[in-house]
């Protein structure tokens, strides 16, 4: 619960990542999206090429080789990425509900994220994303497949971009060859519920209600 009042909002929807255009670069943080003073922190860049470690987020980006998941700083969590294991699964980043797992053989799954119901269906969010291996098959997304998170890239392969509007992290790129570059974290979304006996509002992208509450999303 937040207490709003009968007046104008600036509202900041956080922008997609910048994606990894070289091996030894890490794919880009997400931007933090901002309703009043909430702020919620864009997803982690996933690691690439010798820039192995995923980067922290409000999720965490991916690891490549055999290097760290970012973790995840949203929602006061704190969910670690994975780290260690074996010396050819990348590891995976940590998601708003849960850490990273620790790559093997393969790349290790992005952290679980968190489902939310403010617009009147479930939907997840802030999923870890996927260690991208030195071979084998990179880890999957954050939790499931809805939870935002981009897979990791299979070995030779580049990470997969965070789903849109989700806060997800980015997915670590495969190793072994050139092609290897990491993922970018997810753009952001802000969604409004208030009382509809209470409201009305202007702007927006999508709006409708649930039970006794009006939604609007950003």
């Amino acid at each position: 619960g937040h207490t709003i009042l009968a007046q104008a909002y600036s509202i900041t929807v956080g922008a997609v990542g910048a994606g990894s255009d070289d091996d030894n670069d890490k794919g880009g943080n997400g931007g933090n999206s901002v309703f009043d003073t909430l702020t919620a922190i864009g997803g982690g860049g996933a690691g690439s090429g010798t820039a192995y470690v995923g980067a922290d987020g409000g999720s965490g980006g991916g690891g490549a080789g055999n290097f760290a998941g970012g973790a995840a700083l949203g929602n006061g969590a704190g969910y670690a990425g994975g780290s260690g294991g074996g010396s050819n699964g990348g590891n995976g980043g940590g998601g708003a509900s849960a850490v990273g797992a620790t790559g093997e053989a393969n790349g290790g799954n992005g952290g679980a994220g968190l489902n939310s119901s403010i617009s009147g269906s479930s939907v997840g969010y802030a999923g870890g994303g996927g260690g991208g291996p030195s071979t084998g098959n990179g880890g999957t997304t954050g939790g499931t497949a809805t939870q935002g998170g981009g897979a990791g890239g299979n070995a030779g392969n580049p990470g997969n971009a965070a789903t849109v509007n989700t806060g997800g992290g980015g997915g670590g790129g495969g190793g072994n060859t050139n092609n290897q570059d990491g993922a970018a974290g997810g753009s952001g979304i802000v969604i409004v519920s208030y009382n509809t006996t209470e409201f009305n509002h202007t702007g927006g992208d999508a709006t409708g209600t649930y039970g006794n509450d009006t939604w609007v999303k950003f």
